[in-house]
């Protein structure tokens, strides 16, 4: 419910329908009747955030309770905002219309690095201090969590918790304990040191980071009870957790404007350049009468014609024909489209083609991330060639005519015959095409490349090698471009002065803070938006603040550097990751883990029990 206020601006700005809430199935309570007020809150676009499945599944679980009122926040469009700010319009939730800062806790989602500025200008236009030290009552409390949790150092100056690893459980510990704490009057330094003890919280305030003479860190110190590591909470069961029963749906069109269903969490690839498929072990499975039931039940409350079976490698559900023909029986007659992102050449198969073939049929997506053998073995993509080639082979005589490839430039040992290669393989794809006798006639083939920039990330075994330069990533794509001799290839890639920023932050230390504020009071939002993007102004960030940006992105770290993310616990082995490593630079591949387990230590983190090596998986 917006207020007056908010109606008079709307006939302003391109998409009121970001901002006035009232969607299907959005959940509205008595605020009279509720404990505690909660603003889940996304640093991007209405657009974006209304596709994170995260969001709409900790969205539900909050409002199970009837004591807690979990409302929606994003980022506004820089129309709406200076709209807001000229009529003095506090940052609201769409449930309500009430302005946040007077909930009692206000949860951040952080998806990508490039959305940290944003994070300060919400702050900002709630009328909050951006800064934790400088909000001294109880509530509100803010959060952050997501995959940048992993690393939160650089934002550690503007939360007053980090949550680590998957929040469907460990919320409502929260919850209890801001309930009894506003009950009993406590202060927020009390609260806090409480929240510390809870399995996945980190309190940032609560260590101190000591730095020696060459700017590494020389160590991170506990205080007033903290502990030295933090573990990150997970689900033990796909099958027993709790999961939304409806989506909300929104007015207006959003990126994945569709069911999305988790069907695996983990991924068994190991692939040294994924941050994802460490952060999410140990690999757990949903059963298949579970998310077809789930499917239906959403599609019905929705109206929506589309069913996204969502993991990091969906083709390695272990009983993906099984579900495909439950969800057949009903998505067929009902002309309800089953979407496969994340497909794997090695194992897409005849079976698979042939159910795919009875839905509408869209391109097909594939990842050899790297254009030659070598160097996919050194990322331990564990896919050749003939497998790509035959995966693309076997789509044309299915019946289509559009693939997509992902790679990335600037892989740690790739060298620029690594960088044709990618463009020799997209050729032979294009090739495959017209060797079909039964090629559709009148109708061509795309092959389309997309190239992003890689940036190494914590916990994978990639997190102590450089970065490439900007310059180094410019000259690889003008040489990728120079290679590709044919019109069946397009080809696009990331702009890598954000890939640089994304490095920066993605390894950075506390000492970063300083220069995301900066950044922020000088313009800086909506970073990861290339028309948004000011480079210059990050550069004169860092500039001003006396901090080398160089120092994060293209500095080689020893293994036995103290890393800035040491202290938190995401269960993979530390050696685990440091012999990757070294086989990287030796091009040996790790078989993935239903063929032996690696030992990469994430199953201590559920009892010793990952779906990977279970009997009846192998």
């Amino acid at each position: 419910m917006v207020s007056k206020e908010v109606e008079k601006i709307l006939p302003l700005v391109q998409k009121p329908g970001r901002y006035i809430g009232g969607e299907l199935n959005s959940v509205i309570k008595d605020k009279e009747k509720v404990a505690l007020r909660y603003a889940f809150c996304f640093p991007d676009s209405y657009e974006i955030g209304m596709s994170h499945l995260g969001m709409k599944i900790l969205y539900s679980i909050a409002n199970e309770r009837e004591d807690v009122w979990c409302e929606r926040v994003f980022a506004p469009w820089h129309d709406m905002e200076a709209q807001m700010r000229k009529h003095g319009i506090p940052l609201y939730a769409l449930e309500s219309g009430d302005a946040i800062k007077d909930f009692d806790l206000i949860a951040f989602t952080l998806m990508y690095e490039l959305s940290y500025s944003n994070v300060l200008n919400m702050l900002d236009l709630a009328g909050l201090p951006v800064r934790a030290a400088d909000r001294y009552s109880l509530t509100p409390i803010v959060i952050g969590g997501g995959p940048c949790a992993c690393n939160p150092e650089p934002m550690a100056e503007f939360f007053d918790i980090f949550s680590l690893g998957e929040g469907e459980e460990v919320y409502d510990e929260l919850f209890d304990l801001l309930e009894e704490c506003k009950k009993n009057g406590s202060s927020k330094e009390e609260f806090l040191r409480r929240a510390a003890k809870i399995d996945g919280m980190y309190v940032p305030s609560l260590y101190d980071v000591e730095y020696n003479e060459d700017k590494t860190i020389k160590a991170v110190v506990p205080k007033n009870g903290a502990p030295e590591k933090i573990r990150k909470r997970i689900v033990s069961e796909l099958d027993s957790v709790k999961y939304p029963d409806k989506f909300v749906v929104p007015y207006i069109e959003v990126v994945h404007d569709r069911v999305v269903h988790e069907i695996l969490r983990g991924c068994i690839r190991g692939c040294r350049f994924c941050q994802a498929g460490f952060l999410y072990r140990p690999i757990r499975e949903k059963s298949p009468d579970t998310i077809n039931n789930q499917c239906r039940g959403l599609c019905d409350v929705t109206g929506y014609d589309e069913i996204s079976l969502s993991s990091l490698s969906t083709s390695d559900y272990t009983q993906l024909e099984p579900l495909l023909d439950k969800l057949l029986e009903w998505t067929i007659p009902e002309k309800i489209n089953i979407a496969l992102p994340s497909l794997r050449v090695d194992n897409f198969s005849d079976e698979l083609m042939e159910k795919l073939n009875k839905v509408r049929r869209s391109g097909l997506t594939f990842a050899p991330e790297a254009g030659t053998q070598r160097l996919r073995d050194a990322i331990n993509k564990n896919v050749t060639e003939d497998e790509v080639l035959r995966t693309s082979r076997k789509a044309f005589e299915g019946g289509w005519t559009a693939v997509k490839l992902y790679f990335m430039l600037g892989l740690p040992t790739e060298t620029f015959d690594d960088v044709a290669g990618i463009a020799e393989l997209a050729q032979k794809v294009v090739d495959e095409f017209y060797k079909n006798p039964n090629k559709p006639k009148g109708k061509g083939v795309q092959v389309s490349i997309s190239v992003a920039s890689f940036v190494p990330k914590p916990f994978t075994p990639f997190q102590w090698e450089p970065q490439d330069t900007r310059e180094m990533l410019l000259e690889k794509q003008a040489h990728l471009l120079s290679c590709v001799k044919t019109r069946k290839v397009n080809v696009s890639y990331h702009k890598v002065d954000i890939s640089f920023l994304e490095g920066v932050f993605a390894r950075g230390d506390r000492r970063l803070s300083k220069v995301i504020y900066y950044a922020w009071q000088h313009g800086c939002k909506f970073d990861g938006w290339d028309d948004s993007f000011l480079f210059d102004t990050w550069l004169e960030a860092f500039e001003q603040c006396g901090v080398d940006p160089l120092f994060y992105t293209s500095r080689k770290r020893e293994f036995e550097e103290i890393l800035p993310w040491d202290h938190l616990d995401y269960g993979i082995r530390k050696e685990f990751l440091i012999s990757e490593n070294k086989k990287a630079h030796e091009s040996e591949t790790t078989p993935h883990c239903r063929i032996k387990c690696a030992g990469c230590g994430a199953n201590r983190l559920n009892g010793g029990k990952c779906d990977a090596m279970r009997k009846n998986l192998v």
